[in-house]
């Protein structure tokens, strides 16, 4: 099935929340035939008085049509929904969907697995986020930070389909094609887990959080093991538009202080949420598991322990319980004691 890039076509985004709205929004500003399939109150937002989006493009509104649930067979399909979220998500659209091509754009490594189980495999492609959206109520979410999207066939080569795909898509971000969309993803989780699970366990941007040395060293050990366990794995990472792949290899190679600082230099600028701490904020679940918790499916699939990236999970998921957040102190003492 290919994406025919010279007719207009429907696209569905299903899922849609920051990342979701934002494609389909603005692939709807394009002159696309977009339908956002999001949850009540957002859908009713949008219907209301369009989607606005304001931040790096501006504020304005975008008229784009938006429902709580599927009922016609799309020509595309992006799937835009939590990795948690992807199997329901693929059951509920399966009968619409089963036919066209679907583009997963999780976070995490296993989403196009999960959609391949209940779709046709041949019809999964992956997309690797490298922007940031922040959803602030329902019909409005913000483009915090530019950047591009990264996509590939999730179990076969690119080729045609792959690049009408990244036609279409360009009118909404910069879009690129990667030979190795599962090594993608690898370096954007390793990346990824830093700001999430910091952010996640502390309720504090990743910024605020790498101005406290004990922070950045629990980050950096983190980032440190999970290298360990993917390369120990025989896992690859690819380079990825927007990760100064150098940076990325003097902190996994350098000594702890090195490293720690290399890692604030590269992440303490940063002005945006991540989305973990967005789901947190909101009382939804997040997708730790997916995140940090692929680095302790890792290690124990190969005997190598992970008490970073575990205790992260566990934190993390304390917190989601609790509805507490711990303070920079607590959690050196936390990782500290093992």
């Amino acid at each position: 099935m290919t994406v025919n890039e010279n007719r207009k076509s429907k696209i569905v985004v299903i899922g849609a929340g920051a990342v979701g709205s934002l494609l389909g929004g603005l692939l709807a500003r394009a002159g696309e035939d977009v339908t956002l399939i999001a949850r009540q109150a957002h859908a009713e937002a949008i219907r209301a008085a369009g989607l606005r989006i304001t931040g790096v493009l501006g504020d304005f509104a975008v008229r784009v049509n938006a429902a709580e649930a599927l009922d016609f067979r799309p020509d595309l399909v992006l799937l835009a929904a939590k990795t948690q979220d992807v199997e329901a998500a693929c059951r509920l659209a399966g009968p619409f969907i089963q036919a066209a091509p679907v583009l997963t754009l999780q976070n995490g490594v296993r989403s196009h697995e999960i959609a391949a189980s209940l779709l046709p495999r041949a019809n999964i492609l992956s997309g690797v986020v490298m922007f940031n959206v922040q959803f602030l109520k329902p019909g409005e979410i913000v483009y915090a930070r530019a950047g591009s999207l990264v996509i590939g066939e999730a179990f076969g080569e690119n080729g045609q389909r792959v690049r009408d795909l990244q036609a279409r898509l360009n009118r909404a971000v910069p879009t690129k094609i990667s030979d190795d969309i599962h090594g993608a993803h690898w370096t954007k989780l390793l990346v990824n887990n830093v700001a999430n699970g910091l952010e996640a366990m502390t309720g504090l941007p990743v910024r605020e959080c790498l101005r406290y040395p004990g922070l950045r060293s629990i980050g950096t050990l983190a980032l440190k093991e999970g290298y360990q366990a993917i390369e120990r794995s025989g896992l690859r990472l690819a380079p990825l538009p927007g990760v100064p792949a150098p940076a990325l290899m003097l902190i996994i190679r350098s000594p702890l202080p090195v490293a720690a600082w290399v890692l604030s230099r590269s992440m303490g600028s940063l002005k945006t949420l991540s989305s973990t701490l967005q789901s947190l904020r909101r009382g939804r679940p997040t997708e730790i598991d997916y995140l940090n918790g692929e680095i302790v499916r890792l290690g124990n699939q190969i005997g190598m322990a992970t008490p970073y990236n575990s205790t992260v999970v566990a934190v993390v998921q304390e917190v989601e319980r609790r509805g507490q957040f711990r303070s920079p102190d607590e959690l050196v003492r936390r990782f500290s004691s093992g």
